[in-house]
């Protein structure tokens, strides 16, 4: 019996890592290679909101990262897009910025459903651009709005410092954020 939980265990992990691994697929596409840099789960007042994942590409210093979150719960595109702007206001961004920011993310971030993921992939010649369960949605270039955007994650403001830390581990955070740790 417990052979057969062990050999059970395992076909579940190997399973479940070819599944991880085709779900990443776009972004090891615009990276050419993705590592995981560390991962975690946004939860609110006892709800599980959504997991997140932090990729850099090719090496944990690369300039160019990928941010994936699998909602567990469904969100209108809008609904997301302020809660986004609300996000960048705490770290800092001042309000009228946010509020346009929030906008333009209103103008093309879809509702999502439990199990639907929203990625955005920042490089520094494109900017941000972001998929919606691994197809290319839309793209906001220049570094600022980059900068706010991934800053609520990993901003040393954030609102969710547990996550931030386990998004990064024991790495610093992307060159974006933060030239040192």
């Amino acid at each position: 019996m417990r052979r057969f939980l062990l050999s059970l265990c395992a076909l579940t992990c190997l399973l479940g890592s070819e599944s991880f691994a085709r779900d990443a697929a776009h972004i090891n596409n615009a990276f050419g290679s993705a590592k995981l840099q560390g991962s975690g789960k946004l939860t609110w007042w006892g709800l599980d909101i959504y997991d997140a994942a932090l990729y850099r590409a090719g090496n944990l210093n690369s300039p160019e990262f990928a941010l994936d979150l699998r909602y567990q719960k469904s969100f209108t595109g809008v609904s997301i897009a302020n809660r986004t702007a609300e996000e960048m206001k705490k770290i800092g961004v001042p309000d009228m910025q946010a509020v346009l920011w929030g906008k333009e993310l209103a103008g093309f971030l879809p509702n999502v459903e439990s199990g639907q993921a929203l990625t955005a992939i920042y490089t520094p010649k494109q900017g941000t651009l972001f998929y919606f369960d691994g197809k290319q949605i839309a793209q906001v270039k220049g570094a600022e709005f980059s900068k706010a955007f991934f800053g609520i994650w990993f901003d040393t403001k954030t609102t969710a410092p547990k996550l931030r830390s386990e998004l990064l581990g024991q790495n610093c955070p992307p060159p974006l954020i933060s030239e040192g740790c």
